[in-house]
């Protein structure tokens, strides 16, 4: 078993209809899959140039990750996404499948870590930053990753997890996506949260949302415990008194 201390500080969510804390108070209490929308957050804090560079999936990180870095400069960035750009790539791809000519900038935007270097752009920022796409329990490969920074002596660390729906063409294969959404934790040291490891025998039944968004409706209630299972990893998050 393994054990890792932190606090988080401030966070912040997104999804379509669900901006501020009472919005995700009244969707913790009563959970549900959100209508379809092509809504997108605000990102006028930025400028129009570069507002038009960003994908939905980029505006959902920026819209998290930007107040929750204020104040912080020299703030490292851990970016996680299981499926990423995945309209992006689907456009490139259709157009490969109709011999149409491709976008260098379709391209260069739809890569992994295509959102940690816009936000090293726009931000002027040149602290660590890292992207990750784990499968399942990518948020807690997140967290081990920033409290290593943490440990490396870094004041604060932005872990932002997001996913943005994917293409109908998609949905035999990408099951985990309710709806587009994402969560920003500023994180700090501390002994407020105690997150650790455990194996399970066998492989166990997924969970009902992902979990970013059940470790959301932890935060927002009174439970002390939340706890994540991907096949036969069971995390478990426990908020200390």
């Amino acid at each position: 078993m393994s054990v890792i201390n932190f606090n988080i500080a401030q966070w912040r969510a997104w999804a379509p209809g669900l901006e501020s804390v009472d919005d995700w108070q009244a969707w913790s209490r009563q959970p549900v899959v959100l209508e379809p929308s092509d809504a997108a957050p605000d990102v006028s804090f930025l400028p129009a140039m570069q507002r038009r560079r960003l994908s939905r999936l980029a505006r959902m990180a920026f819209s998290v990750g930007w107040p929750l870095a204020d104040g912080h400069p020299d703030l490292p960035l851990v970016f996680i996404s299981r499926h990423g750009e995945t309209p992006r790539t689907f456009e490139i791809l259709s157009d490969l499948a109709t011999d149409q000519p491709l976008s260098p900038t379709q391209f260069s935007l739809s890569v992994h870590n295509a959102v940690i270097g816009l936000w090293s752009i726009m931000r002027g920022e040149t602290s660590e930053m890292t992207a990750l796409a784990a499968a399942g329990d990518g948020l807690e490969h997140g967290m081990l990753e920033a409290a290593a920074l943490l440990e490396e002596g870094a004041p604060a660390v932005l872990l932002i997890v997001t996913e943005e729906q994917p293409p109908a063409a998609y949905s035999a294969w990408i099951d985990d996506v309710p709806f587009p959404y994402a969560v920003g934790l500023l994180i700090t040291p501390g002994n407020q949260w105690q997150l650790s490891l455990n194996s399970a025998p066998h492989t166990l039944s997924k969970a009902r949302w992902p979990h970013a968004l059940n470790l959301l409706r932890t935060l927002l209630g009174q439970q002390t415990t939340c706890q994540h299972a991907w096949k036969n990893r069971v995390w478990t998050w426990q908020r200390n008194p």
